[in-house]
């Protein structure tokens, strides 16, 4: 049987993989914020023996794995963003808990994006130059933004407005989006930061002085380039911005 020609199979073991890779995330995060190596051998020694399952984790990566798979076959780029995904969803964990999104998840995310913009760019037969300079103008333009937002921001409220952590992570994601998407990326993370920080206050379950971390924002808006293409979206935010007439 086959589903967007691809063998029922294969879908079965990419969701097979994320449920092991969500079992994993658990593991990233207890480590990550201490500064100690994920790949340890107190993963098998300690964790496996005491740890309890995150159902909840490993279900969602394994949809995602599944989305993934229907919607982009199976590509360098479908290697590319399921490396990703799972860091990612431990950035979104980890900055919601602790509001910290660790330098070793960060560089970890930017060595994954190089690795795979040069292999793309050798791979590319056609068009190869133009894709290496799409990823690496995604790197600034995503880093720049964020920068200069941190950067004016602190110097009107008088104190840090963004974390350097989410100026970094953007810098990182620009290798996987290039340049158009990081403005996406962008445009969309501030969208849902304004609805759930006025959904928040009108709560009132956070005063307006209190810090809401922005890294959770930026993960859900990478997440959707993932799945659907850059036109799609630009028109699908035109519409929301100019209320549907355009």
């Amino acid at each position: 049987m086959y589903i967007n020609d691809l063998h029922i199979l294969t879908y079965v073991v990419a969701g097979v993989i994320g449920l092991i890779v969500g079992q994993f995330i658990d593991w990233c995060n207890l480590r990550l914020p201490e500064y100690k190596k994920v790949f340890s051998k107190d993963f098998f020694r300690e964790y496996l023996k005491n740890c309890k399952p995150k159902y909840l984790l490993m279900v969602i990566v394994a949809l995602l794995y599944i989305a993934l798979i229907y919607f982009t076959g199976f590509t360098i780029d479908t290697i590319k963003f399921m490396l990703l995904i799972p860091m990612l969803l431990s950035a979104f964990i980890i900055d919601l808990k602790l509001q910290i999104i660790p330098n070793r998840l960060t560089l970890t995310i930017f060595e994954t994006g190089l690795v795979f913009t040069f292999a793309k760019t050798l791979l590319l037969t056609n068009g190869g130059i133009n894709f290496f300079i799409d990823s690496f103008l995604g790197m600034l333009v995503g880093g720049g933004i964020f920068l200069l937002i941190t950067l004016i921001g602190g110097a009107i409220a008088g104190k840090e407005a963004m974390g350097f952590g989410d100026v970094k992570l953007m810098g990182a994601l620009g290798l996987f989006f290039g340049w158009l998407n990081m403005i996406l990326i962008s445009v969309m993370a501030f969208l849902f930061a304004a609805v759930v920080s006025i959904v928040i206050l009108i709560s009132r379950k956070k005063k307006i002085d209190e810090y809401i971390p922005f890294g959770p924002f930026i993960v859900i808006a990478s997440m959707i380039p993932v799945y659907i293409q850059t036109p799609e979206l630009l028109l699908v935010l035109l519409k929301v911005f100019s209320l549907g007439t355009y």
